[in-house]
């Protein structure tokens, strides 16, 4: 949750009511056509020879491609929505090393592209047409070698050279309209609702296409380059691994989202590796792993100072200079908006903030209206850690909630907890348990709180799972992030002289 980035509105206990299902979209690793060079310095891009014409950039190399417009247009818009560009010297320079394996074995030699590290702990990549590459900072810490970087930069780059972003946009385009068509000439029309899911359903289509295909493509480049082929199928598996990490305790059908609309994994992943047996048996190409953990080796893990830090079940916010818990076996998500969490029983909880003038009354604030369905008899002033705070219940849909306002200085912060209504006699002591929790930081906790980073360690003899994933921090269930940032399946054992990424401050 960043500083300013607080949200209001009228339809936030809708949304909240929404958490389950949308929880694991928030968390999925995925990859989308309809959402940037790398930072590199004038040193780094010194090839030692004087140039006798104007350089080639990425923009004039672009500059005659139509579709560059629609990338150059949105590459502000991403950096905002994603926390800018996250610049690290080392991961550039292993970066340039991939891309330029690639750009060397690439079908498309007059095709210029763009890298961009977003600064976000969520793993993610896409495209944007005219060559604009994005991949997270979340996404190169779980992946473990040069080889699976390779592999989702080879898939963007089939993307974008495949025309998919352009396609997709007309195929949406096409969609969007024949829905209004047939929602304003057949809204009764059992019918014209048909059609217009099955609209939807088609669109939904195209992109599980457009996903394999771009799989293929990316593949056979990755092994041209002399990449290991079998690389994309790792980071696919690594990525299902992520999904139900992050989800074990959100979301009871995780198809009801991302993979309603991409491959499953399983076939994804057969796929793959189906395609990487068509240029040799496993051990052909080189994943390049030392190479690649020396450049991840300190990247930021997790989110950054602007938008609090997650410790487990605590939420600290040291520019706020306010912190949270959430109850056991709660999974906290700290996104743009809001810091979200939810737990069994499809419980969720919702924290941002607001600008109100001091002279306001509580009572008045949360009585305005931005709280749908509140019942105004049960309206309670109260004081949390001495600050003035006001709470009340309100009903919506198949939750109910709890509402709960604090006052600091001349902000607001808002806690709101839902439960399904078949259950509403929870809601009153989760809510409790999250807003008593709530404090100021001192000046020394502010000091002391530092954002965590990837650290490359190496097994001693007599080192196991458990030993090293005791020297991560800050972090839940540290065992299994262990194994999953490293790709250790459930029987996997460390090896002494191996190196290993563990989350350390």
């Amino acid at each position: 949750m960043t500083v300013n980035a607080f949200s209001a509105g009228n339809t936030i206990l809708r949304r909240l009511g929404l958490l389950g299902s949308a929880a694991l979209l928030l968390a999925t690793a995925s990859c989308t056509t309809l959402e940037e060079g790398f930072g590199l310095s004038d040193a780094d891009l010194t090839t030692g020879y004087s140039a006798t014409r104007p350089p080639v950039t990425f923009e004039t190399a672009q500059a005659q491609d139509p579709q560059s417009r629609i990338g150059r247009s949105q590459h502000p818009k991403i950096l905002a929505a994603y926390g800018g560009a996250y610049s690290d010297p080392k991961v550039e320079r292993m970066l340039a090393g991939v891309v330029g394996k690639l750009q060397a074995a690439s079908q498309d030699p007059n095709r210029a592209y763009n890298i961009t590290v977003l600064n976000s702990p969520n793993v993610n990549a896409f495209a944007l047409p005219g060559g604009y590459v994005y991949i997270t900072r979340g996404l190169l810490a779980l992946a473990n070698d040069s080889a699976e970087v390779a592999a989702v930069i080879g898939h963007e780059m089939a993307h974008v050279s495949a025309n998919h972003g352009i396609e997709r946009q007309q195929r949406e385009r096409e969609a969007e309209i024949a829905s209004r068509v047939v929602s304003e000439v057949l809204a009764s029309d059992k019918a014209g609702r048909i059609a217009v899911a099955r609209n939807k359903l088609s669109v939904a289509q195209f992109s599980r296409q457009q996903e394999l295909e771009a799989d293929v493509l990316g593949i056979k480049h990755i092994g041209r380059a002399g990449f290991d082929p079998y690389a994309a199928s790792r980071f696919l598996a690594a990525m299902d691994a992520y999904t139900s990490f992050r989800n074990a305790f959100q979301v009871e059908n995780p198809s009801l989202d991302f993979l309603a609309s991409h491959p499953s994994a399983p076939q994804r992943i057969e796929l793959a590796r189906r395609h990487a047996r068509e240029q040799g048996p496993p051990g052909v190409g080189s994943a390049d792993r030392d190479r690649y953990l020396a450049g991840i080796d300190g990247i930021l893990f997790g989110d950054s100072a602007s938008e609090g830090y997650v410790r487990g079940r605590k939420f600290y916010h040291p520019g706020l200079g306010i912190a949270f818990d959430v109850p056991e076996n709660f999974v906290i998500d700290n996104t743009s908006e809001a810091v979200l969490a939810t737990g069994p029983g499809d419980v969720a909880i919702r924290f941002d903030g607001v600008a109100l003038a001091p002279s306001a009354r509580l009572e008045d604030y949360i009585a305005s209206g931005w709280v749908g369905g509140l019942d105004r008899s049960t309206i309670r002033r109260r004081q949390l850690g001495g600050l003035e705070a006001v709470s009340a219940r309100a009903t919506g849909g198949d939750y109910a909630f709890d509402v709960t306002v604090v006052r600091v200085g001349k902000q607001v912060y808002r806690f709101l907890t839902a439960v399904p209504a078949d259950n509403a006699g929870r809601v009153a002591g989760i809510a409790e348990s999250v807003s008593s929790s709530f404090r100021m930081l001192s000046a020394a906790e502010r000091n002391s709180l530092k954002p965590l980073r990837i650290r490359v360690v190496t097994a001693a003899s007599g080192d196991s799972v458990d030993s090293i994933a005791s020297r991560m921090v800050g972090v839940d269930r540290p065992a299994g992030l262990f194994r999953l940032l490293n790709g250790l399946d459930a029987a996997g054992t460390v090896q002494p002289g191996a190196r290993y990424k563990i989350v350390a401050e």
